[in-house]
């Protein structure tokens, strides 16, 4: 059985349907993607890495 992963917006994205990324836990690592173009291409990362990405962009 596979399951679809369950995709949410950043908690910075404004309801105007602007620019944001979405996120959700995928089998591989953490996935981020363009809200604006959810079929298109996915970024793939392991926890860690998306732990040192958050951790970077914070700084």
């Amino acid at each position: 059985m596979t399951s679809r992963p369950t995709w949410r917006k950043s908690s910075y994205s404004g309801g105007d349907g602007g620019h944001c990324v979405e996120l959700a836990r995928l089998s591989g690592g953490i996935g981020v993607r363009d809200s604006k173009d959810p079929d298109g291409p996915k970024l793939v990362m392991g926890r860690p890495e998306f732990a040192a990405l958050v951790a970077a962009l914070k700084r």
